[in-house]
């Protein structure tokens, strides 16, 4: 039996799968948690063949905008997660939300509420100093409603006087949460407060418009930060109060910076698209973080095809996961060692035009750049290390580092660097295996190490002391380049 989403512009079929969302605010960027927890439930989907939903919750409309939308969907297909249905807006259902709120003021479950936020704020304070609980005291609780308003409906900013609505909390027993990951979590329902649902104005608030979203989009598991798990026994009560099925929750625990405080800005980077400007594969990022909490046996990389296969609850910690930037950084250089030169010529260009290595638009041979990073894949941690790299290779001319130069391109060099110039210029096959001849007949020739020779080379090929295989960085530079570099280098030399 099929049926379809009340109050989506999409009509959606509904089935017994898993149906999970991942439900950020457009309040900033994706930022490294929401992506752990935007992971999770779209591993839990797809490991159960189950949907994914993507939900936008933009009721704060103060603090979301239409690029952080924007930014948020980025980084999401950045990362490769891709989503079945929506996203889906809120502030397009605020009829559907105050529908549901006049629905509780009908059946004598939710309030209105006329304390003025001076009033609410004064009672805190009263409370504070003589250490009661600082909830809501309830005293609009129980008002007799203003006439007429069993016949009327919660509409646009509400009927003036009539003030916000709050939900009417259960006052005695206990809330149980069996959590997927937690395990059994109890709260006393003294200490639940009369939330409000829909604000003065006719705006509704969070614990309303998620549990309508989540009964709408018959939604089976919700997968979230722990930061949210204090929210659950209030929503449990709403789903009560409207008599729906509770789906079920497994509340992830938090990342931690290496201060054990909870991941900030001063820890480094936290936005999703940072990672990206800074060179990291979108594939070692979504590795990270799902090692962030969840483990299989002792692997520690895996491929996107791995994780679908593996990933259950059973296997996420209770524990705070500690963010370590240079795990991150390790595991990206195992993933560009990994990577096809190929893919990494692609992945690179943007970075060398930010390095100003090539033009915007410059066309490069996709072949012989590939063949160039092969030589630098093991040594480069980033697409920054490698777009740096890869600068000797490409550009015209190369600055000297001051040490190198002083070290190796002197008198000494100078007459070496001239021979093996003349040598090279009459090479008509510029290969590895030519190009090592010409090198192994000077060593003999002067009876000297290949060291003697290849290090004022090297400096005078890439500006530095280290770099691939002098043979084969030679024959990538190719002849023209080579020579060019082998001439600056001998009226450099003193």
């Amino acid at each position: 039996m099929t049926e379809s989403i009340v109050g989506f512009d999409e009509e959606v079929i509904l089935t017994d799968k898993v149906r999970v969302r991942f439900a950020p605010s457009p309040t900033g960027h994706l930022h490294i948690g929401g992506a752990r927890t935007a992971l999770f439930n779209w591993l839990y989907s797809r490991h159960n063949k189950g949907t994914f939903i993507l939900r936008i919750e933009d009721t704060d409309t103060t603090r979301s905008t239409d690029e952080y939308i924007e930014a948020i969907i980025e980084g999401m297909k950045w990362l490769g997660l891709d989503w079945d249905e929506g996203p889906f807006r809120q502030t397009e259902r605020f009829d559907v939300y105050r529908s549901y709120a006049d629905k509780l003021i009908q059946e004598g479950k939710a309030y209105y509420c006329n304390c003025s936020a001076e009033e609410l704020e004064a009672r805190r304070k009263e409370a504070m100093a003589k250490g009661l609980p600082l909830k809501y005291d309830g005293r609009c609780r129980n008002k007799e409603r203003v006439q007429g308003v069993e016949d009327s409906r919660v509409q646009g900013s509400g009927s003036k006087g009539q003030g916000a609505v709050r939900f009417k909390m259960p006052q005695e027993g206990r809330t149980v949460v069996n959590d997927l990951i937690k395990g059994e979590v109890v709260f006393e329902n003294t200490q639940l407060d009369d939330l409000i649902i829909l604000r003065s104005d006719g705006t509704p608030t969070y614990n309303l418009t998620v549990v309508v979203d989540d009964v709408d989009m018959k939604i089976s598991h919700i997968i979230r930060g722990d930061d949210h798990l204090n929210n659950t026994p209030k929503q449990i009560h709403i789903y009560n109060a409207f008599g729906y099925d509770i789906p079920k929750f497994a509340h992830l625990p938090m990342i931690l910076g290496a201060d054990k405080t909870r991941l900030s800005k001063r820890h480094g980077a936290t936005s999703v698209m940072a990672y990206y400007e800074m060179g990291y594969l979108p594939e070692a990022l979504m590795n990270y973080l799902v090692r962030l909490g969840w483990s299989h046996g002792d692997q520690e990389i895996f491929s996107k095809e791995e994780l679908v296969t593996h990933f259950s609850f059973e296997n996420v910690g209770k524990a705070a996961a500690v963010f370590n930037p240079e795990k991150l950084l390790w595991l990206n250089s195992q993933y560009i060692i990994n990577s096809k030169p190929e893919e990494l010529a692609e992945l690179v260009m943007p970075f060398l035009v930010k390095a100003e290595i090539i033009d915007e638009g410059q066309a490069l041979d996709k072949a012989w750049l590939s063949r160039a990073i092969v030589t630098l894949q093991e040594r480069a941690k980033t697409l920054i290390e490698l777009a740096n790299s890869l600068r000797y290779y490409i550009s015209e001319d190369i600055e000297y580092i001051e040490k190198a130069k002083v070290k190796f391109l002197n008198e000494k060099s100078r007459e070496l660097l001239g021979e093996l110039k003349d040598a090279l210029s009459s090479v008509a096959d510029f290969s590895m295996q030519e190009i090592e001849k010409v090198f192994h007949d000077m060593v003999e020739k002067h009876g000297i190490k290949l060291g003697a020779l290849a290090q004022p080379v090297r400096v005078a090929i890439t500006g530095g002391t280290e770099s691939p295989g002098i043979y084969e960085l030679l024959e990538i530079v190719g002849k023209e380049k080579t020579i060019s570099r082998l001439e600056k280098a001998i009226k450099t030399a003193v």
